[in-house]
């Protein structure tokens, strides 16, 4: 049974992040890395194309750039332009996850959050179910101590016993759900990003 000040939910909560972020910080390196590698060429072709047109002129005021320099900076920069516009998609596309898993994040936040309120109320009910049946027990000791056997006393003492028996079935639910719901943010932030999600689930 979790008992006050339990650090499983807190264990569960640390595991989210270091599992569900683990392969996403991978990809997001290597895609980044290509595409910086990409464009860092692209811009190497077109300062040298630049260097050579750049080098002619000097050589004479008169003196035409050569039409396929010319051409090929103006490839190089296409290329780029391309580059660059692609690297924006990808970008917006990393941007879009990353704030649907925040929203994600915050949503099972929430969850366990109200799971929590829900187990400290019923810990508190289970509590007060107990310090009445230890209350009942002490004046029925005492009358039956006296030699004064008093129904009700039995009876209250009774009832008290089976209201602490359903408080403490109560918490033991909560305390199923609290766990439950911490167990599935980690299984689904263990899942990888290349495992598609099933439609039913």
């Amino acid at each position: 049974m979790l008992h006050a000040g339990d650090s499983r939910p807190a264990l569960y909560r640390s595991a989210v992040g270091r599992i569900g972020s683990h392969h996403d910080d991978d990809r997001q390196r290597e895609t980044g890395t290509e595409d910086m590698s990409e464009i860092e060429e692209l811009q190497r072709r077109i300062n040298a194309a630049l260097d050579r047109i750049g080098s002619g002129l000097e050589a004479g005021t008169d003196a035409v750039a050569d039409p396929a320099e010319l051409a090929e900076v103006r490839q190089a920069l296409e290329d780029e332009k391309l580059a660059n516009e692609q690297l924006e998609e990808r970008v917006k596309t990393l941007r879009d996850k990353r704030n649907a898993l925040e929203e994600e994040l915050e949503a099972l936040r929430e969850q366990n959050a109200q799971s929590l309120s829900r187990l400290d109320g019923e810990l508190q009910s289970l509590r007060r179910a107990n310090q009445q049946l230890r209350d009942n027990n002490v004046a029925l000791r005492e009358a039956n101590a006296a030699g004064v056997g008093e129904a009700h006393l039995i009876n209250k003492s009774m009832m008290a016993e089976l209201e602490s028996l359903r408080a403490n079935h109560a918490a033991d639910r909560a305390e199923t759900s609290a766990i439950l719901s911490e167990l599935t943010a980690v299984l689904e932030g263990a899942e990888t990003p290349d495992t598609p999600k099933s439609e039913d689930a």
